[in-house]
């Protein structure tokens, strides 16, 4: 029976089109995901939006409109953005989804009803607190969220001053348990110098969460079972999606979790900004809460930002890279390309057009679709198009640290393993590099004058179309209609894994298809 891998992304929140950072966290799970199926497992790839929340009630009623019919508006975009980059998801996930409101609703009555030996909720408490309040963020702050002039950041928008009554969930007392946790599992956060930073965070927690928004002032959201007046906080009702749309979740205690507990813990694909303190404290508490043991809290792979010339996109500086434009003008493949293989899993980068040409241009079209162009024409011109399968020891011998699929293969899993996708992308372009040396250096073109050289040249050739099958099976994660194309040109059928880039499986007399040209060069604009 095949392994089961669970996989979620942040889900995207409505109140706003989808940008550059979106599309390479979707990308990116959506290429780990298709990593783990080529392995042959079983896998939920879950993502979606989150719909609820002060702002997008707002927006809404600055449109004039109901904020069920703005959040759908913009969820279709999404969804369009989707299928356009051609992310390939289990689930979708949208936080006004009935059986998600019922799970959330479900989830506070046992975490009310859960009581100590007081006789007082174990997890939850009301009580009326004044505090500094975010609008942008949501969230009431505390005197530790000020910067060293004693005022508040910038990146918390308009700050106010609120005094009302909520209900609370109790983290405070949870932080020895929550530091003991992250020393004791250093896999949870990637990459680790994140793990530092929301080590450093959880040791100044103090206060704990306020998990609701009086009805009066926010009415867009879900109602609290135990008190119709108010409704939940949009952090607490968001990071439920993950088990909410999982398969086989039920929160009741007691209930048959052996469905869910088949595919969980998932790991989860978030950007920085939302490590701490939402995914980073509240969620792993959370699930402690629901009675998750310390082994089944998911494990948190944390991507950096797209910046523009070492500045952070923002809509107030008007330089937003929109992905939608950006898959129309260069396609989606070379999207996908560039968003996997020039950023480091976990660091920052910036963004560039000309970086996106030239990476697309330099490493598929001048190095790959240029070794599948000649490797097959070369097919055509000296055997028409019918391989010789022969296995040439001292040819291989000639060429064995650059071509050994073995080895390339066991650093490529490692590399994915690892999530360094960028690298694990490299290694199987080198191995492009490597060919195309290769047709330099035996020169097939000399080979073919000499007919006593003929089991030579069938070696080379034959070499060349197993090293572009091999190739095309790395590749598919990251450009699988490319992957799939080079199937086709070498015309090989079917489905193929992971387990099938190893040397030898085209057969003898095997006969390769026309080369058309895969990767067409992008062209920049006049001028540049």
């Amino acid at each position: 029976m095949a392994d089961n891998f669970f996989i979620t992304t942040a889900i995207d929140y409505t109140n706003g089109a989808p940008h550059i950072g979106h599309a390479y966290e979707k990308v990116l799970a959506d290429v780990i995901a298709r990593y783990h199926r080529l392995k042959g497992e079983s896998v939920f790839y879950l993502t979606g939006v989150d719909q609820h929340g002060q702002k997008v009630q707002q927006s809404a009623e600055k449109q004039g409109i109901e904020p069920q019919k703005f959040v759908d508006g913009l969820t279709e975009k999404f969804v369009a953005l989707w299928d356009k980059l051609d992310v390939r998801y289990e689930r979708w996930a949208a936080t006004t989804d009935a059986s998600h409101k019922q799970c959330v609703r479900a989830i506070l009555q046992r975490l009310w009803d859960e009581k100590d030996a007081t006789g007082q909720s174990r997890w939850l408490y009301k009580t009326k607190q004044g505090g500094w309040y975010s609008v942008r963020q949501e969230q009431f702050l505390t005197d530790k969220e000020r910067g060293e002039d004693g005022e508040f950041g910038p990146e918390w928008g308009e700050v106010e001053f609120r005094e009302e009554e909520n209900y609370y969930f109790r983290l405070t007392e949870h932080r020895d348990w929550l530091l003991v946790l992250l020393e004791s599992r250093p896999e949870l956060v990637t990459p680790d110098f994140r793990r530092g930073e929301l080590r450093n965070a959880v040791e100044k927690l103090s206060g704990d969460l306020c998990i609701s928004r009086p009805k009066s002032r926010l009415a867009w959201g879900i109602e609290l079972p135990f008190d119709p007046e108010f409704v939940t906080f949009v952090w607490f009702d968001a990071l439920v999606n993950y088990i909410s749309f999982a398969p086989g979740y039920d929160p009741a205690p007691g209930a048959d979790l052996s469905e869910f507990n088949a595919w969980w813990p998932a790991l989860h694909v978030i950007g920085k900004d939302i490590l701490i303190p939402a995914h980073g404290v509240y969620w792993p508490i959370m699930l402690k809460a629901l009675g998750f043991s310390d082994a089944d809290i998911p494990i948190l792979l944390v991507h950096g930002w797209w910046n523009i010339g070492g500045t952070k996109m923002s809509k107030t500086l008007g330089n937003v890279v929109d992905p939608d434009a950006l898959a129309d003008k260069y396609g989606a493949e070379a999207l996908r390309y560039y968003l996997m293989s020039d950023i480091t899993t976990g660091r920052d980068a910036d963004f560039s057009d000309d970086r996106l040409i030239t990476r697309f241009n330099s490493d598929l079209a001048k190095n790959l679709g240029n070794l599948l162009n000649r490797s097959l024409n070369m097919a055509h011109k000296y055997r028409g198009g019918v391989l010789k399968k022969t296995t040439a020891p001292e040819l291989l011998l000639t060429t064995r640290d650059a071509l050994n699929f073995e080895t390339v293969v066991e650093l490529y899993r490692s590399q994915f393993d690892g999530c360094a996708v960028n690298l694990a992308l490299e290694t199987a372009l080198l191995h492009a590099t490597a060919c195309n040396q290769f047709i330099d250096l035996q020169k097939p073109w000399t080979v073919a004058k000499h007919p006593d050289l003929a089991d030579r040249l069938d070696a080379i050739l034959y070499q060349l179309a197993e090293s572009l099958r091999f190739i095309a099976i790395l590749l598919s994660p990251i450009v699988p209609k490319a992957a799939r194309g080079i199937f086709d040109q070498l015309g090989v059928t079917g489905e193929f894994g992971l387990g099938d880039a190893k040397w030898g499986a085209l057969p003898d007399g095997h006969r390769v298809g026309t080369p058309v040209p895969l990767f067409p060069q992008i062209e920049r604009p006049e001028g540049e």
